[in-house]
């Protein structure tokens, strides 16, 4: 009885033995050498796709992952090679049998080997749409317990890293102090390094001037640009941004707001976009652009390449971005374009994931737009919170979570960690504040800095913050800071100039060194290398030269006060502006147009009318006017503007002022009292000169070598500071690589 028992079961263990592993050279290879290489070769790679070597078919083409190991029904290869998708492959020729479909879905199932001795081949990573916060890890090290901490030390841990210490205070105040007020810490710095960050981001104005230039090159939104044609579009948000900014507005309703501005304060310009040229081609309508904006700064999509044709590099095809575009048009029909030539079909709306689809009530603007607003803040929209938090992780620590910031497809180090802050990010309403302060207070933010990646080779690996240059915009507000002297702004119309820091105010030629973008693009990321023109304006540059002189002066309390004008007033169009203004006792009055940001200055010719003589000047220019011998009390006549070119249309902003005083160039128009930062007191002595300049910008004190080389170079005959000697010294520790880097 119990042989026979035995033999009964013989064939039913027979039969579940395990099926023989595929051997993907032997088998599987030669069915794509034949079949597929005509079209997924190497060279040919039509969607993107190669199935020439093993490594090839795992890494997939321009729809993502054609096999996913382990599971052939979810695989596209098998779709498409049964038809289950269309078009079936391959593509016009005879179908592949069904032995050889059976061969390839139990390769897959088994696991997709590279041989039948291999480990089953890891699936490729792909970003999910949705959002899970994921299970944190256990505490490896005592104190890393924040989120953060967390899935850092475990990371670190996994690759032999033991624990690393800290940086100093110091280190660390400059760090947090740059990254969130964009502002050196006053030498007197004395906060608890655990309540830095609260403290930081409770200043509200400091917080929004330094943040604004970050959103101002993500949203293509820039101070003191004109451009010349009336059909050109840009059209400022800076109110609203900085508004949004010291409010700390969510950042789902931040994003709502750009995508459907209905208020008469909502920003309006930035689904205009920016063109300066005017419309010259399909793929730039404020639509188009509207559509490559958004998906790129809010999906990290990249949308450039198929709003023209469908996209070599990615899946993304024409009709993908005319789709996101119409919700966004003014007409209620957009005709696709392919490579400028209208293809006679209209795109109507919908979204880059169908998952998260929503049909407008009504095809009206309004509607289409408000729609658009609600699919990218739809809460399940984990793309939003992923590609923000990521950006954000990249400005703080020098590298992304995500190595491209405009590509989220890419696989992060830590899937994880991201997945993890994003989670933690919605479930705080999307508060930036709280993101940027869960990051700057953690353990991972205070590590060392290590040398950028862009030096390193192979796959990246976390080993802390990377060493970061400073902005144009913080190494102009430093010397603000350190020598009292700021930059000034002009608001429209003739009232006084305010003290500036430096993102609301035209680039110059020092800024623009420095990295500070023009901005008809949209900037994820500054270049940071050195140049050869950063170096000529840093060393030799006329901006940083005179503005160390005038720094200087002002700490010793040598500068002069700017004489005032007598007469000030800006003119944007032709037509004349009268003046009278009493001249009595004066011998000389001296003249000045000053460009402000005219898009043909040499094509511009101001006038002055003068006792009814016209004398026509250049833009800009600076005239004395001799009134000896004229017995003249009072000066009357007017203003107006004249172009060379009468064709030309050139938007003129020019301001035309009067003085009796040779003017001081640098401070033409009235500033009003007040700065961004508190004056400090002036230096009465060289040593307290070098002691400020070093604690301010280095955060430490001289060095005995350093005291006496430094004192040496600014102490003049009499022992006492020379404003000359002092704009060198300035100069020399702004340049070193201690000021510039954070470290």
């Amino acid at each position: 009885m119990r042989l026979y028992v035995i033999f009964a079961f013989v064939p039913l263990l027979a039969a579940q033995a395990p099926a023989p592993l595929v051997d993907f050279d032997q088998q599987i290879h030669p069915i794509l050498a034949n079949r597929c290489l005509p079209c997924h070769s190497s060279e040919k790679r039509s969607g993107g796709l190669s199935l020439a070597t093993y490594s090839d078919a795992l890494e997939g083409g321009r729809s993502g992952a054609t096999i996913k190991p382990g599971n052939s029904a979810g695989s596209l290869m098998i779709d498409r090679i049964t038809g289950a998708a269309a078009p079936q492959m391959p593509l016009g020729a005879t179908p592949l049998t069904e032995d050889e479909i059976a061969l390839i879905k139990a390769w897959i199932d088994q696991g997709a080997r590279a041989t039948p001795h291999s480990a089953a081949a890891k699936p490729k990573w792909e970003a999910p749409l949705f959002l899970e916060d994921p299970a944190r890890p256990a505490v490896t090290w005592q104190g890393w317990t924040s989120t953060i901490d967390l899935y850092v030390s475990s990371y670190l841990a996994k690759t032999g890293t033991p624990e690393p210490k800290l940086v100093s205070y110091a280190a660390f105040a400059r760090r947090a102090y740059l990254d969130i007020w964009g502002l050196l810490p006053p030498p007197n710095a004395s906060i608890q390094r655990e309540q830095m960050a609260t403290m930081l981001l409770a200043n509200n104005r400091n917080y929004a001037e330094n943040w604004i230039s970050y959103w101002n090159d993500l949203l293509r939104n820039d101070e003191g640009v004109t451009y010349h044609s009336e059909t050109a579009s840009r059209k400022s948000i800076s109110d609203w941004l900085l508004n949004a900014l010291e409010s700390n507005m969510p950042y789902n309703r931040f994003v709502g707001e750009l995508l459907n501005p209905v208020a008469p304060s909502d920003p309006e310009g930035f689904l205009i976009g920016v063109n300066w040229r005017g419309t010259v081609s399909a793929s730039q309508t404020p639509a188009m652009q509207a559509a490559q904006n958004t998906a790129q700064i809010f999906l990290g999509v990249n949308l450039k390449c198929n709003s023209c044709h469908d996209s070599f590099i990615s899946r993304w095809k024409l009709r993908d971005a005319y789709a996101l575009a119409t919700y966004f048009s003014a007409d209620e029909k957009l005709q696709l374009h392919r490579c400028d030539v209208p293809q006679g079909k209209y795109a109507t709306p919908a979204f880059l994931y169908p998952a998260l689809n929503r049909t407008p009530p009504s095809n009206s603007v309004a509607d289409r737009r408000a729609t658009a607003a609600a699919i990218f803040t739809d809460p399940r929209n984990g793309r939003l919170a992923r590609t923000l938090v990521n950006r954000i992780w990249l400005r703080l620590m020098g590298h992304g979570l995500v190595e491209n910031p405009d590509d989220m497809d890419g696989e992060p180090w830590s899937p994880e960690l991201l997945d993890a802050l994003a989670s933690d990010f919605v479930a705080h309403n999307y508060d930036l504040k709280y993101l940027i302060g869960e990051i700057v207070s953690s353990n991972a933010y205070q590590m060392p800095a290590v040398a950028r990646s862009a030096a390193l080779t192979g796959k990246y690996v976390f080993a802390g913050p990377e060493v970061r240059r400073l902005t144009a915009e913080e190494m102009a507000d430093a010397i603000g800071a350190i020598t009292g002297e700021w930059r000034t702004y002009q608001p429209k119309g003739t009232v006084p100039a305010e003290y500036s820091r430096d993102w609301h105010v035209a680039a110059t030629s020092f800024t623009r060194a420095l990295g500070r973008p023009i901005r008809d693009q949209v900037y994820s990321t500054r270049e940071t290398e050195a140049t050869t023109l950063q170096a000529l304006e840093v060393v030799n540059g006329e901006s940083m030269t005179h503005w160390l002189l005038r720094g200087a002066r002002r700490m010793t309390g040598t500068l002069p006060a700017a004489p005032e004008s007598l007469f000030d007033h800006p003119l944007s169009k032709r037509g004349a502006y009268p003046f009278d203004i009493d001249v009595s006792g004066v011998k000389r009055l001296y003249l000045i147009v000053q460009d402000l940001g005219s898009y043909s200055p040499e094509k511009l010719q101001a006038v002055w009318n003068l006792n009814h003589s016209d004398l026509r000047v250049k833009t800009p220019s600076e005239v004395v006017y001799d009134l000896s011998g004229k017995g003249l009390t009072r000066l009357r006549g007017f203003v107006n503007i004249e172009n060379t070119e009468v064709t030309s249309d050139i938007n003129p902003q020019i301001r035309f002022l009067i003085f009796k005083d040779q003017p001081d160039p640098e401070r033409l128009t009235r500033v009003a009292s007040g700065a961004p930062l508190p004056a400090l007191p002036v230096v009465r002595t060289p040593a307290e000169a070098v002691d400020r300049v070093f604690l301010y910008a280095l955060g430490r004190p001289p060095s005995a070598d350093e005291r006496e080389a430094c004192l040496a170079a600014i102490t003049d005959p009499a022992g006492k500071v020379s404003p000359e000697g002092l704009a060198d010294l300035l100069w020399a520790v702004l340049v070193k690589p201690e000021f510039q880097l954070l470290y």
